[in-house]
């Protein structure tokens, strides 16, 4: 039976109501929720200054970068973000906080497409379609007993995907665009036409552009991680670096070799003996401490 990176009761393809995220929707969510409002109150509209239906996609948003919990309570790093009182990138100046909120968004997997298309989807099909994606999720839930989700969700999911991470044309040319997607900066997708039909292609790079303390963040923010991590695990496995970041093995060495030299981080360690590469911790660091030691700079 075909792995299911995600667990196959929460698979979610929908409640952002066909919206991608602005850049701006998660600073006006935290505000929001700060201020002890609801998403369900009657003036949320008004505080928001967004469509009804967008309220609702904010929240989803909210959930889905981990922000906040089911109970729409704000998470410790929504503070360290987005306060105006010494959060790190309020207004998302530093593509570093675009790289923290891609990973949440794949690995907490509530948005079960960006789990699926960076984990599973890319190393199937290099390129892949709309139709290649929607016929992977069909597969995947007829191979795993999963009640299947309609073409039209489906496909309009993958719109979504889209413009998370990929500008137009006219947007483009415009780079203060507002209705951008969040994520357009990072360049983690490209598209191009064959034929009639257009093609997505997530290549895996150096990624020199992401500083070692995203990474390093990443690793320490994985529980199945205690004293050591194998540098292979770190490649294959499932919301691995590799995986989640779409980084190269020579990218992903250089990055471990230049945290181990940082004497910022003694308590890291790289060892390769006998072909056996691993990462080593002396002692273990509460993830978001490697984020403050990233913005005190």
């Amino acid at each position: 039976m075909e792995n299911v990176t995600q667990n196959p009761s929460k698979l979610t393809f929908s409640g952002h109501d066909t919206f991608h995220c602005r850049h701006m929707w998660l600073k006006k969510g935290y505000e929001f929720i700060k201020e002890g409002r609801r998403f369900t109150d009657n003036d949320a509209v008004v505080f928001l200054g967004v469509g009804k239906n967008m309220v609702s996609s904010i929240r989803y948003w909210m959930k889905a970068f981990d922000l906040i919990n089911e109970k729409d309570e704000l998470e410790p790093i929504a503070h360290k973000i987005f306060s105006d009182d010494g959060g790190w990138d309020p207004f998302l100046e530093d593509d570093a906080t675009l790289w923290v909120l891609h990973h949440n968004l794949v690995k907490k997997g509530m948005a079960t497409t960006y789990n699926w298309v960076f984990n599973e989807l890319r190393k199937e099909k290099i390129e892949f379609s709309k139709k290649n994606y929607v016929d992977f999720i069909n597969r995947k839930c007829q191979l795993n007993n999963i009640k299947l989700t309609s073409t039209n969700t489906l496909n309009d999911d993958f719109g979504v995907f889209t413009k998370m991470y990929l500008r137009t044309d006219l947007q483009s040319k415009d780079k203060e665009d507002t209705f951008s997607g969040i994520l357009t900066e990072l360049d983690l997708i490209t598209e191009f036409k064959k034929g009639q039909e257009s093609y997505l292609v997530i290549e895996n790079k150096d990624r020199d552009d992401i500083p070692e303390e995203i990474l390093l963040y990443a690793i320490l923010s994985d529980d199945r991680f205690e004293r050591s991590v194998n540098v292979r695990s770190l490649e294959i496995e499932d919301n691995s670096l590799a995986s989640i970041f779409a980084i190269t093995r020579t990218g992903l060495i250089n990055k471990i070799e230049s945290l181990s030299n940082n004497k910022k981080f003694k308590f890291v360690k790289y060892s390769d003996h006998a072909g056996i590469k691993e990462l080593q911790f002396e002692k273990r660091i509460d993830p978001l401490e490697i984020l403050n030691k990233y913005y005190e700079n």
